[in-house]
């Protein structure tokens, strides 16, 4: 007995060692285990993206046309009263073309013709009215007073047909002022004093109350991209100060080539990107609504 109690004791304590090897190699592994898969969360929980792009006002753009003139043709642009970047607001006049001293000869004209031609049926009513009385006294035959009446339905229609041309000209002068249809900021001018202006228009203006950033992300990246998501954004070269705050508000469904280059040389113009547009807080719209154009780096956060 004493011999199996002894074989049991050294067996155990011989095997005790080995099983603690055993066990702490099992452990160590586990805890190697859980740091990797911890270290994968961490890493995906902090992997973002960042993209180039550059600001925009957030909806209304408008590009202004001259008007047409009588012969199919556009007029001369003989004043501009503003400069890229200026503030306007709705119905502020931001250029006058050339045809607006002759439209402004023909009104005052076309007034003149209607001033005549009114006290002509002034005249005509009177004389029409007396004649009607000599007539009820049988003193003058009523086909003096008819052609009298048949005269006078001419002259009125002359005056319908004046009414018309000067409304025509007041209509042809408000065109010959260029005129904001919103309040916003003065994005580009396509057209200078003297010239004509083309397809492009005259210029555009931008409702920068609003502002948004148009971001190209790599198609690599845009899995990573959501509706909603917080970006944030600095400016590449240095245009502002600090960072500006905003959110994902519509990711473009095509992918295509990159507008917005880099500054870096060795940047690659010919990636895939998809534009992502983030529409800015309003303290930050507010900061940058004078940039248009300008180039920014966005970053955004993983949610």
């Amino acid at each position: 007995m004493f011999k199996n109690f002894s074989f049991k004791f050294i067996a155990i304590s011989c095997l005790t060692p080995f099983c603690l090897v055993i066990f702490y190699g099992c452990s160590n592994k586990f805890q190697k285990t859980n740091q990797l898969v911890n270290n994968n969360e961490v890493i995906e929980k902090v992997q973002g993206v960042a993209a180039l792009g550059q600001l925009n006002p957030f909806g209304e753009v408008r590009k202004l046309a001259a008007p047409t003139s009588g012969m199919g043709g556009t007029p001369r642009l003989s004043k501009l009263l503003v400069q890229e970047g200026d503030l306007v607001i709705k119905d502020q006049i931001l250029a006058v073309f050339d045809n607006r001293p002759k439209l402004e000869a023909d009104l005052a004209i076309e007034f003149a013709n209607l001033s005549i031609l009114m006290n002509e049926i002034i005249i005509q009513k009177r004389e029409i009215n007396r004649y009607q009385m000599l007539v009820d006294k049988g003193a003058v035959e009523i086909i003096f007073l008819d052609k009298m009446k048949d005269d006078l339905t001419i002259l009125e229609v002359r005056k319908i047909k004046l009414e018309a041309s000067v409304e025509a000209i007041n209509f042809d002068l408000e065109q010959s002022q260029l005129k904001s249809p919103i309040d916003g900021i003065v994005l580009q001018i396509f057209t200078r004093e003297g010239e004509r202006s083309d397809s492009s228009g005259v210029l555009s203006v931008g409702a920068n109350k609003l502002m948004e950033a148009l971001i190209e992300v790599y198609e690599s990246d845009i899995d990573r991209v959501e509706i909603g998501q917080v970006v944030d954004l600095i400016s590449e070269n240095g245009g502002f100060s600090g960072s500006l705050t905003g959110q994902v508000s519509l990711i473009s469904p095509q992918v295509r080539q990159r507008r917005v280059l880099s500054t870096d040389p060795t940047g690659d113009a010919d990636s895939r990107v998809v534009e992502v547009r983030v529409k800015l807080d309003n303290s930050s719209a507010e900061k940058v609504a004078h940039l248009t154009g300008m180039k920014v780096i966005a970053r955004f956060k993983p949610k």
